[in-house]
């Protein structure tokens, strides 16, 4: 009885580190929570390398002048970055002394990072037209780079989400908001990321989005017990600001 307990008790903790292994780390907005480091700046970037997360999320804008930039909130010392130039912004600097960066920086950077994917969240727009523009223009500089294969898309914007799945097909498009179910998701080509809560309410929407083949990411998932709890119901992806706790639990 002993041996046999024995074997059950290895058999159960070989399939949670299978499940561990399965669900990745995304850094949420890089790993910015740590000395030097700032939310999307090109160190939460490096730091998020350092760590072997899977993903580095990241937000981007589009100014009125086209140029895509790295920023989570749409307005910047009371300007609306979809209204005012690059140059108006350029100087702004991030809490680490960095300046805002551009896209097109962050992928300079990025492309000297190996084996991590970048989570790139185009951000919604007060107009439907600079959310097209900020489209074409992401997109652009990722094909400039060659990174096509190193980059999955998020958004709350399902205009954005309908316009990256028929510009980048080959890309994982998945949509954030929250309110669209599982088999919906499976219809129009997309994955889901969405608030822990979310899953609070529809309990049953992570295995029915695994059995559709829908990936599953869940933000922002800070708390180490809500970690293991998404890790033991088979998510693809956690995305939290706390990587080194999710360390944590794949070496304990």
């Amino acid at each position: 009885m002993k041996k046999l307990f024995i074997t059950c008790a290895l058999a159960l903790l070989a399939g949670l580190s299978s499940l561990l292994a399965q669900t990745r780390l995304i850094a949420h907005r890089g790993f910015w929570d740590r000395e030097g480091s700032a939310q999307n700046s090109i160190a939460s970037l490096v730091a998020s390398h350092e760590v072997q997360a899977y993903g580095s999320e990241l937000d981007v804008i589009i100014t009125a002048d086209g140029i895509p930039i790295v920023h989570h909130d749409d307005e910047v010392q009371g300007m609306r970055i979809e209204d005012v130039s690059y140059e108006q912004i350029k100087d702004i600097q991030l809490k680490n002394g960095e300046v805002i960066p551009t896209f097109e920086s962050y992928l300079q950077k990025f492309v000297t990072l190996p084996d991590m994917k970048l989570i790139v969240e185009v951000k919604p727009h007060k107009r439907v037209v600079n959310e097209d523009r900020a489209v074409n223009a992401v997109v652009a500089l990722i094909e400039k780079y060659q990174l096509e294969n190193r980059v999955d898309y998020i958004s709350f914007s399902m205009n954005i989400c309908k316009e990256l799945v028929d510009r980048v097909p080959y890309a994982p498009v998945a949509y954030l908001n929250g309110e669209v179910s599982p088999a919906d998701l499976k219809r129009l080509g997309m994955d889901m990321d969405y608030h822990y809560k979310v899953f609070e309410k529809n309990p049953t929407w992570i295995q029915e989005a695994k059995a559709l083949g829908v990936k599953v990411n869940v933000w922002t998932v800070n708390d180490p017990a809500l970690m293991q709890s998404l890790i033991e119901q088979g998510v693809d992806f956690i995305t939290t600001d706390k990587p080194l706790e999710f360390n944590k639990l794949k070496t304990e």
